[in-house]
């Protein structure tokens, strides 16, 4: 058994979508914590604000495993990968950490470099595991997030009714 996190996020129908992505996980996974919902502007590109959360569940699927299904139930919510890679989305499920795995193929990438780059990532995450540690940096989540930026980045929580 190893724990996850993935992040999930929306820009589109983005309170549906969230709900539909966390319902999607439940039922495949089982027990999920989640962190509160946050907003944000979206970055990289001009477009609607965001929701963002990020959950941490247990598996006992190996990491290729739990890739694909996140695809799955993203291209069963109506996932548009045709698009530029900075652009809004349906819903988007990302793989943050596989138990303290390392590695970098071909479209998977843990620890994800959005963890300590994107306050949208690393907040709720900090707020669900705040001492957990980045398996390359050797430091907690809560160190992390306090040495972010907070400036650079702008969220705040929301009212969510999963």
């Amino acid at each position: 058994m190893v724990r996850i996190y993935i992040s999930i996020g929306s820009n589109i129908d983005a309170e549906n979508n969230v709900r539909i992505a966390i319902h999607a996980l439940q039922d495949h996974y089982g027990k999920l914590i989640l962190s509160s919902v946050y907003e944000s502007e979206a970055v990289g590109f001009d477009g609607d604000n965001f929701l963002n959360l990020v959950v941490g569940l247990n598996t006992e699927e190996d990491v290729h495993t739990v890739a694909v299904t996140l695809r799955k139930i993203e291209d069963d919510n109506g996932r548009d990968r045709s698009g530029p890679r900075f652009s809004s989305r349906v819903v988007d499920l990302d793989l943050l950490l596989y138990g303290d795995l390392i590695l970098n193929e071909a479209g998977l990438e843990l620890p994800r470099d959005e963890i300590t780059k994107n306050a949208f990532v690393l907040l709720p995450l900090e707020e669900i595991a705040p001492q957990l540690i980045h398996p390359v940096s050797g430091n907690t989540m809560c160190d992390h997030w306090m040495s972010f930026d907070k400036e650079s980045q702008k969220l705040w929580p929301i009212d969510f009714k999963f």
